[in-house]
Protein backbone atom coordinates (compact mmCIF):
# COMPACT_ATOMS: atom_id res chain seq x y z
CA UNK A 1 0.00 0.00 0.00
CA UNK A 2 1.35 3.28 -0.33
CA UNK A 3 3.46 5.42 2.45
CA UNK A 4 1.54 7.43 4.79
CA UNK A 5 0.59 10.67 3.30
CA UNK A 6 0.65 14.45 5.12
CA UNK A 7 -2.44 16.02 6.12
CA UNK A 8 -2.25 18.55 3.09
CA UNK A 9 -5.09 19.77 0.11
CA UNK A 10 -2.45 20.14 -2.47
CA UNK A 11 -2.57 18.00 -5.32
CA UNK A 12 0.87 15.89 -6.12
CA UNK A 13 2.21 14.93 -9.69
CA UNK A 14 1.10 11.59 -8.80
CA UNK A 15 -2.09 12.64 -7.97
CA UNK A 16 -2.70 14.59 -11.02
CA UNK A 17 -1.48 11.76 -13.02
CA UNK A 18 -4.84 9.73 -11.26
CA UNK A 19 -7.25 12.66 -11.26
CA UNK A 20 -6.47 13.15 -15.58
CA UNK A 21 -6.12 9.41 -16.34
CA UNK A 22 -10.11 9.06 -14.35
CA UNK A 23 -10.55 11.87 -16.69
CA UNK A 24 -9.57 10.39 -19.48
CA UNK A 25 -11.24 7.32 -19.05
CA UNK A 26 -14.45 8.32 -18.19
CA UNK A 27 -15.11 11.44 -20.75
CA UNK A 28 -14.43 8.65 -22.84
CA UNK A 29 -17.07 6.06 -21.77
CA UNK A 30 -19.65 7.90 -19.68
CA UNK A 31 -21.25 10.60 -21.97
CA UNK A 32 -22.63 8.29 -24.27
CA UNK A 33 -24.69 6.97 -21.87
CA UNK A 34 -25.96 9.92 -20.06
CA UNK A 35 -29.04 10.39 -21.96
CA UNK A 36 -30.43 6.68 -21.81
CA UNK A 37 -29.53 6.67 -18.05
CA UNK A 38 -31.52 9.72 -17.15
CA UNK A 39 -34.23 9.35 -19.78
CA UNK A 40 -35.13 5.55 -18.53
CA UNK A 41 -33.25 5.29 -15.71
CA UNK A 42 -31.39 2.22 -17.17
CA UNK A 43 -28.33 0.91 -15.89
CA UNK A 44 -25.70 0.00 -18.06
CA UNK A 45 -24.22 -3.14 -17.05
CA UNK A 46 -21.33 -3.33 -19.56
CA UNK A 47 -19.70 -0.18 -17.39
CA UNK A 48 -18.49 -1.55 -14.17
CA UNK A 49 -16.64 -4.13 -16.06
CA UNK A 50 -14.87 -1.94 -18.16
CA UNK A 51 -14.08 0.32 -15.20
CA UNK A 52 -12.20 -2.89 -13.79
CA UNK A 53 -10.35 -3.19 -16.88
CA UNK A 54 -9.02 0.42 -17.11
CA UNK A 55 -8.07 -0.29 -13.45
CA UNK A 56 -10.42 2.02 -11.32
CA UNK A 57 -11.99 -0.84 -9.66
CA UNK A 58 -11.01 -1.99 -5.88
CA UNK A 59 -9.28 1.68 -5.56
CA UNK A 60 -8.28 1.10 -1.83
CA UNK A 61 -7.83 -2.52 -2.02
CA UNK A 62 -4.70 -4.25 -2.02
CA UNK A 63 -3.43 -5.95 -5.54
CA UNK A 64 -3.04 -9.62 -3.69
CA UNK A 65 -7.22 -9.33 -3.46
CA UNK A 66 -7.32 -7.75 -7.23
CA UNK A 67 -7.25 -4.17 -6.15
CA UNK A 68 -5.57 -1.27 -7.65
CA UNK A 69 -3.67 -0.66 -4.50
CA UNK A 70 -4.11 3.13 -3.93
CA UNK A 71 -5.16 5.18 -0.83
CA UNK A 72 -8.38 6.96 -0.42
CA UNK A 73 -6.96 9.98 -1.02
CA UNK A 74 -6.61 8.43 -4.56
CA UNK A 75 -10.06 7.15 -4.49
CA UNK A 76 -11.24 10.70 -3.77
CA UNK A 77 -10.51 12.07 -7.06
CA UNK A 78 -10.96 9.06 -9.02
CA UNK A 79 -14.56 9.68 -7.83
CA UNK A 80 -14.30 13.82 -8.77
CA UNK A 81 -13.49 13.03 -12.49
CA UNK A 82 -15.86 9.91 -12.36
CA UNK A 83 -18.83 12.92 -11.71
CA UNK A 84 -17.29 15.38 -14.10
CA UNK A 85 -18.69 13.02 -16.68
CA UNK A 86 -21.43 11.13 -15.07
CA UNK A 87 -22.81 11.68 -11.36
CA UNK A 88 -25.34 8.58 -11.36
CA UNK A 89 -22.11 6.33 -12.81
CA UNK A 90 -19.88 8.13 -10.18
CA UNK A 91 -22.32 7.82 -7.76
CA UNK A 92 -23.18 3.70 -8.04
CA UNK A 93 -19.39 3.45 -8.30
CA UNK A 94 -18.88 4.92 -4.48
CA UNK A 95 -21.33 3.05 -2.85
CA UNK A 96 -19.61 0.08 -4.79
CA UNK A 97 -15.99 0.66 -4.04
CA UNK A 98 -16.14 2.81 -0.90
CA UNK A 99 -19.30 1.80 1.26
CA UNK A 100 -19.02 -1.91 0.06
CA UNK A 101 -15.38 -2.50 -1.62
CA UNK A 102 -13.61 -0.89 1.27
CA UNK A 103 -15.40 -1.63 3.97
CA UNK A 104 -14.96 -5.31 3.08
CA UNK A 105 -11.37 -4.83 2.56
CA UNK A 106 -11.29 -3.21 5.94
CA UNK A 107 -12.88 -5.41 8.02
CA UNK A 108 -13.51 -8.53 6.92
CA UNK A 109 -11.25 -11.85 7.62
CA UNK A 110 -8.76 -13.25 5.16
CA UNK A 111 -11.16 -15.94 3.79
CA UNK A 112 -13.82 -13.44 3.45
CA UNK A 113 -11.59 -11.27 1.15
CA UNK A 114 -10.33 -13.96 -0.68
CA UNK A 115 -13.66 -15.11 -1.71
CA UNK A 116 -15.30 -11.85 -2.52
CA UNK A 117 -12.84 -9.00 -3.23
CA UNK A 118 -11.67 -10.31 -6.76
CA UNK A 119 -15.26 -10.74 -8.97
CA UNK A 120 -15.69 -7.01 -6.79
CA UNK A 121 -12.51 -5.49 -8.17
CA UNK A 122 -12.86 -6.45 -11.37
CA UNK A 123 -16.46 -5.44 -11.82
CA UNK A 124 -17.79 -8.25 -12.72
CA UNK A 125 -20.12 -8.06 -9.52
CA UNK A 126 -21.66 -4.98 -8.35
CA UNK A 127 -21.61 -4.25 -4.93
CA UNK A 128 -23.56 -2.63 -1.83
CA UNK A 129 -24.65 -1.24 1.35
CA UNK A 130 -27.86 -2.26 3.22
CA UNK A 131 -27.71 0.37 5.98
CA UNK A 132 -31.41 2.61 5.60
CA UNK A 133 -34.16 1.40 6.73
CA UNK A 134 -38.17 3.28 5.87
CA UNK A 135 -38.11 3.47 9.84
CA UNK A 136 -34.28 4.56 10.18
CA UNK A 137 -32.91 7.38 8.44
CA UNK A 138 -30.91 9.91 10.17
CA UNK A 139 -31.29 7.44 13.39
CA UNK A 140 -30.05 4.98 11.28
CA UNK A 141 -28.60 2.83 14.05
CA UNK A 142 -31.28 3.71 16.88
CA UNK A 143 -34.09 2.91 14.91
CA UNK A 144 -33.12 -0.24 13.46
CA UNK A 145 -35.37 -2.83 13.02
CA UNK A 146 -33.79 -6.01 10.86
CA UNK A 147 -32.43 -8.35 13.04
CA UNK A 148 -30.50 -11.70 12.80
CA UNK A 149 -30.42 -14.45 14.65
CA UNK A 150 -28.41 -17.36 14.66
CA UNK A 151 -29.29 -20.91 13.76
CA UNK A 152 -26.80 -23.15 13.81
CA UNK A 153 -24.20 -22.13 10.99
CA UNK A 154 -26.38 -19.77 9.53
CA UNK A 155 -28.08 -16.32 10.67
CA UNK A 156 -31.57 -16.19 10.18
CA UNK A 157 -31.87 -12.16 8.91
CA UNK A 158 -35.35 -10.58 8.80
CA UNK A 159 -35.81 -6.97 7.76
CA UNK A 160 -36.04 -4.29 5.19
CA UNK A 161 -33.44 -1.90 3.69
CA UNK A 162 -34.62 1.46 1.80
CA UNK A 163 -32.56 4.09 -0.65
CA UNK A 164 -29.92 1.65 -1.35
CA UNK A 165 -27.59 2.80 -4.13
CA UNK A 166 -26.74 -0.27 -6.44
CA UNK A 167 -29.68 -2.52 -4.54
CA UNK A 168 -31.63 -3.48 -7.59
CA UNK A 169 -28.33 -4.72 -9.37
CA UNK A 170 -26.27 -5.78 -6.48
CA UNK A 171 -24.61 -9.61 -6.30
CA UNK A 172 -22.66 -8.71 -2.92
CA UNK A 173 -24.38 -6.33 -0.06
CA UNK A 174 -22.81 -5.41 3.63
CA UNK A 175 -25.96 -5.45 5.35
CA UNK A 176 -26.35 -4.41 8.89
CA UNK A 177 -28.74 -6.27 11.29
CA UNK A 178 -29.57 -6.44 15.34
CA UNK A 179 -27.96 -9.63 16.82
CA UNK A 180 -29.14 -8.01 20.58
CA UNK A 181 -32.03 -5.88 19.84
CA UNK A 182 -32.13 -5.35 23.50
CA UNK A 183 -28.04 -4.00 23.53
CA UNK A 184 -29.32 -1.06 20.90
CA UNK A 185 -26.70 0.45 18.72
CA UNK A 186 -24.51 -1.91 20.32
CA UNK A 187 -26.08 -5.24 19.43
CA UNK A 188 -25.49 -4.71 15.59
CA UNK A 189 -23.32 -6.62 13.38
CA UNK A 190 -22.40 -6.78 9.85
CA UNK A 191 -22.89 -9.66 7.32
CA UNK A 192 -22.06 -9.88 3.67
CA UNK A 193 -24.75 -10.88 1.77
CA UNK A 194 -25.38 -12.52 -1.85
CA UNK A 195 -28.44 -11.74 -3.83
CA UNK A 196 -28.79 -15.74 -4.27
CA UNK A 197 -29.52 -16.27 -0.64
CA UNK A 198 -33.32 -17.80 -0.27
CA UNK A 199 -34.94 -15.01 1.57
CA UNK A 200 -33.28 -12.18 0.03
CA UNK A 201 -35.11 -10.06 -2.64
CA UNK A 202 -35.61 -6.68 -4.68
CA UNK A 203 -38.79 -5.36 -3.27
CA UNK A 204 -39.15 -2.71 -5.88
CA UNK A 205 -36.29 -0.26 -7.83
CA UNK A 206 -37.09 3.89 -6.86
CA UNK A 207 -37.25 5.89 -9.19
CA UNK A 208 -35.47 9.56 -8.68
CA UNK A 209 -35.41 13.03 -9.41
CA UNK A 210 -31.58 13.24 -9.75
CA UNK A 211 -28.83 10.49 -10.84
CA UNK A 212 -30.88 8.49 -12.64
CA UNK A 213 -29.36 5.59 -13.76
CA UNK A 214 -27.95 5.16 -10.69
CA UNK A 215 -30.03 1.78 -9.40
CA UNK A 216 -32.04 2.88 -5.77
CA UNK A 217 -34.39 0.23 -4.46
CA UNK A 218 -35.98 -1.08 -1.49
CA UNK A 219 -34.46 -4.67 -0.48
CA UNK A 220 -36.70 -7.30 1.54
CA UNK A 221 -35.08 -10.27 3.84
CA UNK A 222 -37.36 -12.78 4.87
CA UNK A 223 -35.92 -15.50 7.03
CA UNK A 224 -32.70 -14.98 4.86
CA UNK A 225 -30.28 -17.46 5.15
CA UNK A 226 -26.80 -15.95 5.64
CA UNK A 227 -23.70 -18.65 6.76
CA UNK A 228 -22.28 -17.98 9.71
CA UNK A 229 -18.91 -17.34 8.24
CA UNK A 230 -20.51 -14.42 6.66
CA UNK A 231 -20.40 -12.42 9.87
CA UNK A 232 -18.02 -9.53 9.40
CA UNK A 233 -15.71 -8.47 12.73
CA UNK A 234 -17.63 -9.63 15.66
CA UNK A 235 -21.33 -10.46 16.61
CA UNK A 236 -22.81 -6.92 18.05
CA UNK A 237 -19.40 -5.30 16.96
CA UNK A 238 -21.23 -3.82 13.63
CA UNK A 239 -21.18 -0.36 15.02
CA UNK A 240 -17.47 0.34 14.85
CA UNK A 241 -18.01 -1.00 10.79
CA UNK A 242 -20.54 1.29 10.18
CA UNK A 243 -19.26 4.72 11.90
CA UNK A 244 -15.92 4.84 10.30
CA UNK A 245 -17.16 3.38 7.29
CA UNK A 246 -19.78 6.55 7.43
CA UNK A 247 -16.83 8.95 8.12
CA UNK A 248 -15.28 7.50 4.72
CA UNK A 249 -18.29 7.89 2.69
CA UNK A 250 -18.81 11.34 3.11
CA UNK A 251 -15.40 12.33 2.48
CA UNK A 252 -15.34 10.19 -0.51
CA UNK A 253 -19.04 11.74 -1.85
CA UNK A 254 -17.65 15.16 -1.17
CA UNK A 255 -15.40 15.03 -4.08
CA UNK A 256 -18.20 13.98 -6.24
CA UNK A 257 -19.54 17.17 -5.41
CA UNK A 258 -16.28 18.57 -6.50
CA UNK A 259 -17.13 16.77 -9.87
CA UNK A 260 -19.83 18.02 -10.46
CA UNK A 261 -19.04 21.24 -9.63
CA UNK A 262 -16.35 21.74 -11.85
CA UNK A 263 -18.10 20.70 -14.77
CA UNK A 264 -21.22 22.70 -14.25
CA UNK A 265 -18.62 25.93 -14.37
CA UNK A 266 -17.53 24.60 -17.51
CA UNK A 267 -20.60 24.63 -19.11
CA UNK A 268 -21.54 28.01 -17.79
CA UNK A 269 -17.97 29.59 -19.14
CA UNK A 270 -19.00 28.10 -22.72
CA UNK A 271 -22.46 29.58 -22.27
CA UNK A 272 -21.38 32.84 -21.66
CA UNK A 273 -19.00 33.53 -24.45
CA UNK A 274 -21.35 32.05 -26.97
CA UNK A 275 -25.21 33.12 -25.83
CA UNK A 276 -25.31 36.47 -27.13
CA UNK A 277 -27.71 38.79 -25.98
CA UNK A 278 -28.49 42.38 -27.27
CA UNK A 279 -25.86 41.97 -29.60
CA UNK A 280 -23.13 40.40 -27.08
CA UNK A 281 -21.98 37.01 -25.54
CA UNK A 282 -23.51 37.19 -22.07
CA UNK A 283 -20.25 36.74 -20.50
CA UNK A 284 -20.16 40.60 -21.32
CA UNK A 285 -22.53 41.67 -18.65
CA UNK A 286 -21.54 42.06 -14.88
CA UNK A 287 -24.09 40.22 -13.04
CA UNK A 288 -23.84 37.02 -15.49
CA UNK A 289 -19.35 37.37 -14.16
CA UNK A 290 -20.37 38.39 -10.81
CA UNK A 291 -22.22 34.70 -10.66
CA UNK A 292 -19.49 33.27 -12.60
CA UNK A 293 -16.82 34.49 -10.37
CA UNK A 294 -19.05 33.48 -7.53
CA UNK A 295 -19.13 29.71 -8.35
CA UNK A 296 -15.13 29.64 -8.95
CA UNK A 297 -14.96 31.00 -5.77
CA UNK A 298 -17.08 28.40 -4.11
CA UNK A 299 -15.16 25.38 -6.09
CA UNK A 300 -11.68 26.46 -5.17
CA UNK A 301 -12.41 26.52 -1.67
CA UNK A 302 -14.40 23.29 -1.63
CA UNK A 303 -11.90 21.61 -3.55
CA UNK A 304 -9.62 22.86 -0.38
CA UNK A 305 -11.94 21.35 2.15
CA UNK A 306 -12.57 18.54 0.57
CA UNK A 307 -9.06 17.22 -0.27
CA UNK A 308 -7.21 18.55 3.22
CA UNK A 309 -10.15 16.05 4.30
CA UNK A 310 -9.68 13.55 2.24
CA UNK A 311 -5.69 13.12 2.96
CA UNK A 312 -6.48 13.91 6.93
CA UNK A 313 -8.51 9.97 7.24
CA UNK A 314 -6.49 9.26 4.55
CA UNK A 315 -5.08 6.64 6.90
CA UNK A 316 -7.33 6.11 9.26
CA UNK A 317 -7.42 3.48 11.36
CA UNK A 318 -9.71 -0.13 11.17
CA UNK A 319 -12.46 1.20 13.86
CA UNK A 320 -11.42 4.46 13.96
CA UNK A 321 -14.09 7.22 12.51
CA UNK A 322 -17.67 7.71 14.18
CA UNK A 323 -15.58 10.14 16.97
CA UNK A 324 -13.12 13.08 17.45
CA UNK A 325 -11.14 14.81 14.70
CA UNK A 326 -11.87 12.40 11.27
CA UNK A 327 -15.85 12.46 12.36
CA UNK A 328 -15.73 16.37 12.81
CA UNK A 329 -13.83 16.90 9.58
CA UNK A 330 -15.61 14.66 7.54
CA UNK A 331 -18.97 16.14 8.29
CA UNK A 332 -17.67 19.76 7.61
CA UNK A 333 -16.80 18.69 4.36
CA UNK A 334 -19.94 17.41 3.04
CA UNK A 335 -21.55 20.11 4.72
CA UNK A 336 -19.48 22.48 3.03
CA UNK A 337 -19.35 20.58 -0.77
CA UNK A 338 -23.41 19.51 -0.37
CA UNK A 339 -24.52 23.32 -0.03
CA UNK A 340 -21.82 24.84 -2.26
CA UNK A 341 -22.61 22.47 -4.49
CA UNK A 342 -26.22 23.56 -4.12
CA UNK A 343 -25.56 27.31 -4.61
CA UNK A 344 -23.10 26.85 -7.88
CA UNK A 345 -25.71 24.35 -9.87
CA UNK A 346 -28.44 27.46 -8.57
CA UNK A 347 -26.37 29.64 -10.49
CA UNK A 348 -25.20 27.64 -13.38
CA UNK A 349 -28.96 26.88 -14.22
CA UNK A 350 -29.66 30.87 -14.33
CA UNK A 351 -27.07 31.49 -16.22
CA UNK A 352 -28.63 29.13 -18.95
CA UNK A 353 -31.79 30.77 -18.53
CA UNK A 354 -34.87 28.91 -20.36
CA UNK A 355 -32.19 26.13 -21.80
CA UNK A 356 -31.09 24.88 -17.81
CA UNK A 357 -34.70 24.47 -17.43
CA UNK A 358 -35.07 21.77 -20.12
CA UNK A 359 -35.18 18.11 -18.73
CA UNK A 360 -32.81 17.33 -21.48
CA UNK A 361 -29.75 19.54 -20.71
CA UNK A 362 -26.66 18.58 -19.01
CA UNK A 363 -26.85 21.38 -16.81
CA UNK A 364 -30.72 20.42 -15.87
CA UNK A 365 -29.16 17.10 -15.14
CA UNK A 366 -26.46 18.08 -12.95
CA UNK A 367 -29.59 20.51 -10.68
CA UNK A 368 -31.72 17.39 -10.43
CA UNK A 369 -29.09 15.99 -9.06
CA UNK A 370 -27.86 18.43 -6.07
CA UNK A 371 -30.32 17.80 -3.41
CA UNK A 372 -29.50 14.35 -2.41
CA UNK A 373 -26.00 15.80 -1.41
CA UNK A 374 -27.91 18.02 1.74
CA UNK A 375 -29.63 14.60 2.21
CA UNK A 376 -27.70 11.13 1.95
CA UNK A 377 -24.43 10.60 3.81
CA UNK A 378 -26.28 12.12 6.65
CA UNK A 379 -28.82 15.50 6.46
CA UNK A 380 -27.35 18.97 6.23
CA UNK A 381 -28.93 19.09 10.08
CA UNK A 382 -27.45 15.96 11.29
CA UNK A 383 -23.79 16.93 9.93
CA UNK A 384 -24.07 20.50 11.72
CA UNK A 385 -24.83 17.89 15.18
CA UNK A 386 -22.06 16.07 14.39
CA UNK A 387 -19.66 19.34 14.55
CA UNK A 388 -21.30 20.84 17.52
CA UNK A 389 -21.29 17.62 19.71
CA UNK A 390 -17.41 17.60 18.54
CA UNK A 391 -17.08 21.02 19.45
CA UNK A 392 -18.42 20.99 22.66
CA UNK A 393 -16.72 17.79 23.55
CA UNK A 394 -13.41 18.97 23.48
Amino acid sequence: MPASRPASFGLTPDDHAVLEAADKFARKEFPPLARRMDDEEWWPPEIFPKIGAAGFMGATVAPEYGGAGMDLFSSGLICQAFARWSPAIALSWAAHDNLCVNNIFRNANEAQRRKYLPDLCDGSKIGALGLTEPGAGSDALGSMRTTARREGDHYLLNGSKIYITNGPVADVLLVYAKTAPERGAKGISAFIVEKDFPGFRVAQKLVKMGFRGSQTGELVLENCRVPAANLVGAENEGVKVVMSGLDLERALVAALCVGISERALDLCVEYAKTRVQFGKPIGNFQMVQAMLAEMYTELEAMKTLVWRTLAEVNDLEVGGGGRGAAHKITAASILYAGEACNRILNHAVQIHGGSGYIWESEINRLFRCIKILEIGAGTSEVRKMIIAEELLRG
